[in-house]
């Protein structure tokens, strides 16, 4: 297998599913860093990228016919990073160890709240789809990430898998090292966590969040408490149109619940520092960035990050997962605002740009699919992580010369928010073709073979990194 270290983010459209084999005595150590997409459960994506580890890049456990996958890494509870945990596609694999983030623990006692808040608004948003609320298709989405195969995915990685393989689980949080005392790793290796933080509640959820909530559950009383047996039954107490307005109400605050949970459940993901070789690598789940630091409020796990964990942060990076796909608010760069800036410092400390003459040498990769989200990937931003990293592609030339068909004015790469979508977010959402032609991160959605195509997922198709021991 060589002496590189290798990161292969599958193709899995809308999601993650990362997998990294570091060098380390005979066969390697073998991770798994999340496994899930908006994809559909049946677009054979997930079945096909574990069947396809399984069959390629895990080494066989002695004794037996099955595979060895050393560890699992959950980052958080969205589908897009945990659909595909499903015990099935896992039957021919024995893991060694799974890691889930903290905030996924219900048992945790510094995250009572932010699991209230998790829970409240999955009971909300599973009542309006049995109401059969008409949802715009942003607003389907966010639906999206709370249903039964969020409770199956949860259920598979923290009894079935750990049952299975006769482990327990590891809730992770901030401060947690694992070297080779504690993992079968060469001295050369070393995984530390860096986010979420153990005080879930204090750092992520915020109070002003917690005493909206408080009146949330309020009103979701007073609903409670009326017949909901028939369209004409009468309520009591209460008169009709003030029953309709509270209704009415209770979809609109679920649904900013249902935001506001979605950004904390991103803020909660285990992000790694993998250090082997004198290289830094950070994984980084959904992580996003909220301006600056205030204590008490929601913070950002970017933002955490740097005021607790600045030691470890501040310094370049040999390799970055770029966050939750290419979105805007998950890299830290704020680019209405100076160097200055607290979320600036936090790139040009991991990122730093290249002195006049120089070559940047840190690498990336983007998990990415455009039309999921109007957000997603910011093309911007790919843009600037192309003028701070070394593994890029200017898309618009490669594709013509994969293709001297490509027209970049009419063909489907030549994405645009005007023409996808009828209301643009904000003036500066002006879509891909504006950066088209700029260096880029190497991204799992132009790598495809298939782009563009109805059966782009028939082949498994994968985006690889290495890198060399320094």
């Amino acid at each position: 297998m060589g002496n590189k270290l290798l990161i292969r983010s599958y193709n899995v459209g809308c999601g993650d599913c990362f997998y990294v084999r570091i060098p380390n005595n005979d066969d390697g150590f073998h991770i798994l860093i999340d496994c899930g997409s908006k994809e559909g459960i049946n677009s054979g994506v997930l079945d096909g990228s574990i069947k396809h580890l399984e069959e390629h890049m895990l080494p066989t456990v002695s004794g037996s016919n099955k595979k060895r996958l050393d560890l699992i890494v959950v980052t958080h509870r969205h589908e897009d990073h945990i659909k595909g945990f499903d015990p099935k596609f896992f039957k021919n694999i024995e893991i060694e160890n799974i890691w889930i983030t903290a905030a996924m623990n219900e048992q945790h006692p510094q995250a009572k709240k932010t699991l209230a808040l998790n829970g409240l608004v999955e009971e909300e948003i599973i009542k309006l789809k049995k109401d059969k609320v008409n949802f715009s298709p942003e607003l389907r989405n966010l639906v999206g990430l709370y249903g039964i195969r969020n409770k199956g995915a949860t259920k598979a990685l923290t009894q079935e898998l750990p049952n299975k393989n006769g482990i327990s689980v590891d809730y992770v949080h901030a401060g947690l090292v694992f070297d080779h005392h504690k993992l079968n790793v060469e001295d050369d290796t070393k995984i530390t966590v860096l986010a979420p933080e153990k005080d879930i509640d204090h750092f992520y959820l915020g109070k002003d969040i917690d005493r909206s909530l408080k009146g949330f559950t309020e009103v979701a009383d007073t609903i409670s408490k009326h017949p909901k047996s028939s369209q004409s039954a009468k309520p009591t107490n209460i008169n009709g149109a003030d029953f309709r307005t509270l209704k009415a109400r209770m979809v609109s605050n679920a649904l900013a619940f249902a935001v506001d949970d979605s950004s904390i459940q991103n803020n909660v993901s285990t992000v790694l520092l993998i250090e082997w070789c004198n290289n830094r690598l950070l994984f980084v789940g959904d992580a996003e960035w909220h301006g600056e630091f205030k204590a008490g409020k929601k913070n950002g796990s970017w933002n955490v990050m740097w005021k607790e964990r600045k030691d470890l942060l501040n310094k370049p990076i040999d390799f970055l997962k770029a966050g939750h796909h290419g979105s805007f608010n998950a890299t830290p760069w704020n680019r209405d605002e100076d160097s200055n800036h607290e979320v600036n410092q936090i790139f040009d400390a991991i990122l730093p740009k290249p002195l006049e003459g120089e070559e940047p040498t840190a690498l990336c990769l983007v998990s990415t699919k455009r039309k999921q989200y109007v957000t997603i990937p910011d093309a911007e931003l790919l843009v600037e992580l192309g003028k701070r990293v070394g593994n890029t592609k200017n898309y618009h030339k490669s594709l013509r010369k994969e293709d001297s068909t490509f027209n970049p004015e009419t063909d489907i790469y030549n994405y645009s928010i005007e023409e996808e979508y009828t209301k643009p977010p904000s003036p500066r959402e002006v879509g891909e073709k504006e950066w088209f032609n700029n260096p880029q991160p190497l991204r799992t959605d132009m790598e495809s073979k298939g782009r563009g195509s109805k059966t782009m997922f028939n082949e498994i198709e994968f985006v690889d990194v290495e890198i060399s021991p320094k």
